[in-house]
């Protein structure tokens, strides 16, 4: 199974999402984004699959979003791609992609919707919130 994360090492969220999908059996393909920015077009697939508007896709906490106006619903994709382009942190994370489906994984556990082998075992995030508890169930 090809499995993709676009992630953030310095970012919990990604670091626990990528967490569960190797726990899952698969080593990922990781797309550091920030090193390695996907193109406009890469962006518009990943939010295209996800379901998910741009708006929604668009980084909020520890970003430029606020000195750049993002807010402004007069705003438009184009110039929201265009931000995302010059500050790539504006793009929020991690996008996985998988052949079940693509999400932004936020929450983290998101991804166990789109993994072939869900049944990851006990996972604990970093910050102790149990997802799976010893039993096997989620507690999300």
């Amino acid at each position: 199974m090809t499995v993709t994360i676009y992630h953030n090492p310095n970012c919990g969220t990604s670091r626990n999402t990528l967490s569960m999908i190797r726990q899952s059996g698969v080593e990922p393909t990781v797309v550091e984004y920030l090193q390695a920015p996907p193109s406009r077009e890469r962006i518009v697939e990943l939010v295209s699959a996800a379901g998910i508007p741009l708006r929604d896709a668009i980084r909020k906490k520890d970003t430029p979003f606020d000195e750049l106006g993002l807010a402004d619903p007069a705003k438009s994709d184009d110039d929201l791609l265009d931000a995302i382009e010059a500050h790539p942190i504006l793009l929020n994370r991690p996008f996985v992609e998988t052949p079940v489906g693509t999400r932004l994984c936020r929450p983290s556990e998101v991804v166990l919707d789109i993994l072939e082998n869900p049944n990851i075992g006990p996972f604990t995030k970093e910050d102790g919130e149990i997802i799976i508890d010893a039993e096997g169930k989620r507690r999300v």
